[in-house]
């Protein structure tokens, strides 16, 4: 993540409020128009399709912006996923609660003129936004609700890198940190289920992000590795185990001195 990659983000946020995703405005910004089918988006999905496929084509629609913007990182997905889900949940427009109906509706169809499907010029590794998109389809089981409370962490770290490469004064930006700090402390504790769940996978792509932030400005607070919970069910299982295994030892123990002291008394 950098500041060129936030201030997308960031342009989208400006170009799709929340007034013209639930309303019926149409008059939809000039930069997101090419992206509708008439040039007019008359409906929420069609609104937002606009600004996913405006993101895509801003970081990876060919070899300059891969490199010069993406940086080669296919972490950005994640976050037009977090801002997809959050985009989704305004209106509540997806019944089923994840991203899976504007995954068939737009980017899982054989249209020919459909964007997401369309080859990625001079770019190897990846053919299409739809192929970036599938590398992350454990992502797209995340409820749309939940979404919503990595995006809100997310605009507070963009905050920071847009603002830091202005001035780069961080003691500035210490209660932006702060606030950060605890969004993500609440996301780690609500969210964590340990390595390859896809909600450790959000929170890995937020850490490391915030990481080269606080590698600049020290001051900055440390987040947590593991969520509380997380850890005492970690401590609490093999204690159980201990508990068990003295018990069991005990009882053969009683057993074997118990047919002693029987045979003692017998003879």
């Amino acid at each position: 993540m950098d500041k060129e990659v936030c201030e997308r983000f960031k342009n989208v946020r400006g170009w799709l409020s929340h007034e013209l995703i639930v309303g019926n405005i149409t008059n939809i910004d000039g930069n997101l128009k090419k992206y509708c089918g008439n040039g007019s988006c008359d409906d929420p999905f069609g609104k937002i399709n606009a600004g996913c496929l405006y993101l895509f084509d801003e970081f990876f629609a060919g070899f300059k912006q891969f490199t010069s913007v993406a940086k080669r990182k296919i972490n950005i997905v994640d976050y037009i996923l977090i801002w997809l889900g959050y985009m989704l949940n305004l209106n509540k427009i997806n019944e089923n609660g994840t991203i899976d109906l504007f995954y068939e509706t737009y980017i899982n169809n054989d249209d020919t003129d459909n964007k997401y499907n369309q080859e990625i010029d001079d770019v190897a590794a990846y053919t299409s936004y739809k192929d970036l998109i599938d590398k992350k389809e454990n992502l797209m089981s995340i409820d749309i609700n939940d979404m919503s409370k990595f995006y809100d962490a997310f605009i507070l770290l963009c905050d920071m890198y847009i603002k830091l490469e202005k001035n780069s004064n961080c003691d500035n930006y210490l209660e932006k940190a702060k606030k950060f700090a605890e969004a993500y402390d609440v996301l780690n504790e609500d969210y964590y289920n340990g390595e390859g769940s896809p909600y450790n996978q959000l929170l890995s792509t937020l850490s490391n992000d915030y990481c080269n932030l606080k590698n600049k400005c020290n001051q900055f607070p440390t987040l947590p590795t593991y969520s509380r919970r997380f850890v005492i069910k970690r401590t609490l299982i093999p204690i159980a185990f201990m508990i068990v295994a003295v018990s069991i030892f005990l009882g053969i123990e009683y057993k074997v001195n118990n047919k002693s002291i029987k045979q003692y008394i017998h003879h």
